[in-house]
């Protein structure tokens, strides 16, 4: 394995092992890689609104979640100074979902990153915006140079 995308998928399975919000909504790590991400989650029944189909704000965090492992893979700490989502299509009770999450831009202390959801049958459901802004710190602890 490289040692960039390792360093990456060591990122996003630290984030995600300290990140309850998104265990908490049955989310999982997929795959992750430098600027990327995969992120996985089913629509259960206390996931729908009024008009049953699953609530916007699950899609939003699934998305953003995806955003978050993408933009902290090259171990510098990251957060999102703005994002936007565009609503394509519903999604259903029981829907298998996966939002993948792909660094567009980065320079500086920003960067842009674009995720698309998608459903188990390949189906667009949602497409997000996510720009990035790096603070101070790593995800993982630096390691001592030699």
């Amino acid at each position: 394995m490289n040692e960039r995308l390792d360093l990456a998928s060591r990122c996003a399975q630290a984030l995600f092992e300290r990140d309850p919000a998104s265990q908490g909504m049955g989310m999982r790590l997929l795959a992750a890689g430098p600027g990327s991400a995969r992120v996985g989650m089913s629509v259960r029944k206390d996931m729908l609104q009024g008009h049953g189909t699953c609530h916007g704000g699950y899609l939003f965090a699934l998305a953003d979640s995806a955003f978050a492992f993408a933009c902290n893979s090259h171990n510098e700490a990251t957060v999102a100074l703005g994002c936007s989502i565009d609503y394509v299509a519903p999604a259903h009770l029981d829907d298998t979902l996966t939002a993948t999450c792909s660094e567009q831009s980065r320079s500086g202390r920003t960067g842009n990153y674009a995720v698309r959801i998608e459903n188990q049958q390949g189906q667009l459901i949602a497409l997000f915006h996510g720009k990035s802004y790096k603070v101070r710190g790593t995800v993982l602890p630096e390691e001592p140079q030699a």
